[in-house]
């Protein structure tokens, strides 16, 4: 029966280290801080926030934040995201998503100043993950699944990669920071032919399609790792994600569970963006640097 690669003693390590380097950020005179920006009341945005809240407040970061009605218009929205990227008390900033439709989504969110977004979804943080140079963050998603590889031993040096997902948002970020691990990676999507194949022949195997429930046994092999990322509810209401668990366990030699495993990693690498965005803004002000505070700042 395969190791079940459980999210929460990985999450738990990562605030543990988090919060020791935000109370030696504080007592140098450097509170971490994270801005929350939300346009409007939905539910999921809400719970979002105030589950983002209670985890920052356990790990030292103070948080601001910036709440706008649904009907803000896009220049209230850039107002907001200028204040937060010229603020040198704000480190990080998440901006809740996806914007109200009449707001121009692409526009606003590179606005943001690519050494705040700790959420990896900006331009800016993108072409750092793809250069493997530190400007902006990878996506938390896909930084968690490294956080798992990282804490459960998996060396990624010289393995068989492949990420079955082609996304901004866990994919293509995925798969460039296994590269950069000296991984070998194929990103596989639903349309490969011989998909399942293509899934067996990898060490390390990233299920990330989006897709409910849709590897079973014929897609896996012996001594693979596998991450499930996705995350879907059945008719009857129960969590799974794009692996049947049950047929992956009698095959591989480990994998992630849902709920329970990749999810519970993401908002504590969102707090260990946050305080490393402070370390490296205390860095740049010490050496006298200026960052840029915005890219599009004269789109509005």
């Amino acid at each position: 029966m395969a190791q079940i690669l459980k999210g929460a003693p990985v999450a738990a390590a990562l605030r543990e280290r988090t919060r020791a380097e935000a109370e030696e950020l504080a007592k140098a005179g450097t509170v971490p801080g994270l801005a929350i920006i939300r346009v409007g009341e939905r539910p999921d945005d809400v719970s979002y926030e105030n589950g983002a809240c209670r985890r920052a407040e356990s790990v030292g970061v103070a948080v601001f934040k910036f709440t706008l009605p649904e009907d803000a218009s896009e220049q209230e929205l850039a107002d907001v995201i200028d204040t937060v990227n010229e603020s040198p008390q704000i480190h990080g900033a998440l901006l809740l998503r996806p914007l109200p439709s009449h707001m121009d989504e692409e526009a606003l969110v590179n606005r943001l100043a690519p050494e705040k977004d700790v959420d990896g979804i900006t331009d800016g943080s993108l072409t750092g993950v793809f250069t493997g140079k530190t400007s902006g963050f990878a996506p938390c998603t896909a930084q968690a699944c490294m956080e798992i590889l990282d804490y459960y031993g998996v060396d990624c040096t010289g393995k068989r990669a492949v990420v079955v997902g082609r996304s901004l948002v866990v994919g293509r970020p995925l798969a460039m920071l296994l590269l950069h691990r000296n991984a070998t990676v194929t990103v596989c999507h639903t349309r490969t032919e011989e998909l399942s194949q293509r899934m067996r022949e990898g060490e390390i195997v990233i299920a990330a399609a989006g897709r409910r429930e849709m590897f079973g046994r014929e897609c896996f092999s012996a001594q693979q790792i596998v991450l499930d990322v996705g995350i879907h509810f059945t008719e009857d209401g129960r969590m799974c994600g794009d692996v049947i668990t049950a047929e992956a366990e009698e095959v591989v030699q480990a994998v992630t569970p849902v709920p329970g495993g990749v999810g519970a990693v993401t908002t504590a690498v969102l707090m260990s963006h946050v305080v490393e965005a402070a370390k490296r803004s205390r860095k740049q002000t010490r050496l006298g640097c200026t960052p840029c505070v915005s890219h599009d700042k004269n789109r509005y």
